[in-house]
């Protein structure tokens, strides 16, 4: 039996995020779609954040575990995941330094930038989310686009330099964080550069159906929003 529960939302990459990680360790666990069900009381009693993607496990404090990189960094250290996560201070530093920058800066550039196209949600106490309108909303938005490129920049010259990846010759965590966050990008017919392009080929490449089944979840709610 299975000792690991993962409750997901399927088109978000968040979602894909782990979705990706845990196929790739080849870890053992079960896959649970929890659409339209995260603020019923059941699920609620067992994650009151009412987030996806979250794990469930008797052997957490609390049964359960949310937030996309905090369940990778947990289960690369209990299961000894060192291809993924390096245990040396260096590597390591460079890998979380990776992932929260992602999710403290680039993330809400791209989820301002590109949840209005995917019709999620957005965040209280933002332009997207107020009553203001449209006109006004929309230039908020592309302000979000514009803001992209630098951190994306980053991305390339500080984290991953002259290697293929950020965890250097094989995808880190922080790699798959990274490329499943990237797809969301399609939504807004983003120009991603050259380099973004050939690292999600060549992530998707090196993790084979462990990226490219969660990846095609997210890529077919791309395109079905887009024809409508």
């Amino acid at each position: 039996m299975a000792t690991i529960k993962l409750n997901v939302i399927k088109p978000s990459v968040n979602n894909m995020t782990v979705r990706v990680f845990l196929r790739a360790a080849k870890l053992d666990f079960t896959e649970h779609d929890v659409y339209g069900q995260t603020r019923s009381a059941e699920y609620l009693a067992r994650a009151p954040s009412h987030l996806t993607p979250m794990i469930e496990t008797a052997d957490l404090p609390k049964g359960a575990l949310w937030e996309s990189c905090a369940i990778m960094q947990y289960l690369c250290n209990k299961h000894g995941l060192d291809q993924f996560y390096p245990k040396d201070p260096e590597p390591r530093a460079m890998i979380d330094s990776a992932m929260f920058y992602l999710i403290g800066t680039f993330y809400p550039y791209l989820a301002r930038a590109t949840y209005p196209a995917l019709n999620f949600p957005q965040y209280p106490g933002e332009v997207g989310f107020s009553d203001a309108d449209v006109e006004t909303k929309e230039k908020a938005r592309k302000a979000a686009v514009e803001a992209l490129a630098e951190p994306l920049e980053v991305f390339r010259a500080f984290y991953m330099g002259d290697k293929s990846f950020i965890g250097g010759d094989s995808p880190s965590i922080a790699d798959i964080r990274l490329a499943s966050t990237l797809e969301f990008l399609a939504a807004i017919d983003y120009s991603l550069p050259d380099w973004a392009k050939t690292y999600v080929t060549a992530m998707e490449k090196s993790l084979g159906e462990a990226y490219s089944e969660p990846a095609a979840d997210v890529r077919g709610y791309i395109d079905y929003v887009k024809s409508l």
